[in-house]
């Protein structure tokens, strides 16, 4: 018994030191993103806990409206609605035309919870026109998705847990439109060895930095054709997925 006590005082000490540390390296870069207790800002580059702050969003509709338009993200929120116990939603939005960064989105009837949305946003930022912008020396016009709401299990199977598509809370990416008029698909050029295989890479990888969830072609064949961005909440320090 004495022992067990001696090493719970010696992990709470090890926390502590942690939160200090990370504390300290916070302040001293001036960057509140890598400091997991700081305020979200879209404004500011992705940190540290970016991530799970925006997974956070999905326990406090009011804050994630707010941020959205803090940061300036034009948007409108589509009425609730509700399909059952399991499947509905009371906090999606529309982009407006040009999305977030003067991206549209096609099909542009897409509607998704607002914490898929600021990731969205902070993802065309950061991630999405830098490397199109360096890899093409273009920029993104338009993404192409496969949607977002829809009312099934994970995978179509019976007893399987509800998907985050039954409450809007993922979207599915299938391409990029580029303003040279190429046009990058996740189907075709995922393997690719050349500019559209290291753009579809790095956008994935920026995805892994934003959302609670991120399925690509690597993970299995279903995903063969599309990205899975969702922000499944799984507590405070929930298990990330990136693959």
């Amino acid at each position: 018994m004495r022992a067990l006590r001696r090493w719970t005082t010696i992990l709470a000490v090890l926390a502590g030191l942690t939160m200090a540390a990370l504390l300290f390296w916070g302040l001293v870069r001036h960057r509140p993103q890598d400091v997991p207790w700081a305020p979200l800002d879209l404004g500011q580059p992705v940190g540290m806990f970016t991530g799970r702050k925006l997974t956070a969003l999905t326990q406090d509709k009011v804050a994630c409206t707010t941020l959205l338009d803090r940061a300036g993200i034009r948007h409108t929120a589509l009425p609730a609605r509700s399909d059952g116990a399991a499947c509905g939603y009371d906090d999606v939005v529309r982009f407006a035309p040009g999305g977030a960064h003067g991206i549209g989105y096609r099909p542009a009837s897409l509607g998704i919870s607002c914490p898929v949305a600021a990731s969205l946003a902070l993802w065309e930022w950061n991630s999405v026109q830098p490397a199109a912008r360096e890899i093409f020396g273009a920029e993104v016009v338009a993404i192409e998705h496969l949607g977002s709401y829809n009312c099934r299990r994970i995978g179509g199977r019976v007893g399987s847990d509800w998907s985050e598509h039954a409450r809007a809370n993922a979207v599915d990416i299938a391409g990029f439109r580029l303003s040279d008029g190429r046009r990058i698909r996740v189907v075709r050029d995922w393997k690719d060895q050349g500019k559209a295989g290291q753009f579809l890479r790095r956008v994935r990888d920026g995805a892994c930095d934003l959302f609670a969830t991120t399925l690509s072609p690597d993970y299995n064949a279903a995903h063969a054709d599309h990205f899975h961005l969702d922000q499944a909440y799984r507590g405070s320090m929930g298990w990330r997925a990136c693959r």
